[in-house]
């Protein structure tokens, strides 16, 4: 039985691996990364990189995994929150925008994720979507809601949520075509506050059945 030091030092070498392959694989995609690469990036032999990643597969499927977890559990917290459906999608907004920003990698890495699906097992594939049916069950609920009490428009929900994964992955994916747009780094503070306010203003102008800020 692995004693808590060894299990401690296996789960932080784990981690070390996935925080050296996420911007690898965000940058360059699954074809263009090697193992080699990532074991040396890491400081470690190729041989000890398969124990805890027998193939390139099951580590591109982990880096993946970790990052739809964690949008998961912080959009399932932010919904603990006892609050209408409008509310609900502007703490969303704001979380979602927090994470992409605190992890720049992570829109790249959605966004190619969307091209590269063959590469990965069906039942990978599946463990992964679970995830991400959570999350797009989570805001259908609240699209829902919001329409049946009349303070959504009714508008198309899969389209909606298309537009507001547009709005955020996308936006932040889209590199030096999004900073020549802008005219300074996406990451910016400056752009970071205007792409959240963009977010809000689209909840209230676009969804909201009465905007916010017309006259009653």
């Amino acid at each position: 039985m692995a004693s808590p030091a060894s299990t401690d030092a296996s789960t932080s070498s784990r981690d070390k691996i996935l925080d050296t392959a996420e911007p690898l694989f965000a940058r360059s995609g699954f074809a263009g990364v090697g193992l080699r690469e990532v074991a040396e990036q890491v400081g470690m032999g190729k041989s000890s990189l398969f124990h805890h990643f027998p193939s390139k597969v099951q580590l591109y499927v982990a880096v993946l995994e970790r990052v739809f977890h964690e949008f998961d559990q912080r959009l399932e917290l932010r919904a603990s929150q006892d609050e209408g459906p409008l509310a609900q999608l502007h703490g969303w907004a704001t979380v979602v925008v927090g994470m992409l920003a605190e992890h720049p990698n992570w829109a790249a890495l959605l966004l190619r994720s969307l091209f590269e699906g063959d590469v990965i097992g069906r039942e990978d594939q599946a463990r992964i979507d679970v995830i991400f049916s959570r999350i797009v069950a989570r805001i259908s609920s609240a699209l829902q809601a919001g329409i049946a009490s009349n303070e959504i428009r009714p508008v198309s929900i899969p389209h909606t949520i298309q537009t507001m994964v547009g709005m955020t992955v996308f936006h932040f994916a889209s590199g030096d075509m999004g900073d020549d747009l802008l005219g300074e780094p996406i990451y910016s503070q400056p752009q970071l506050q205007a792409r959240l306010s963009h977010l809000h203003d689209y909840i209230d102008h676009a969804l909201a059945t009465r905007p916010l800020d017309s006259p009653t």
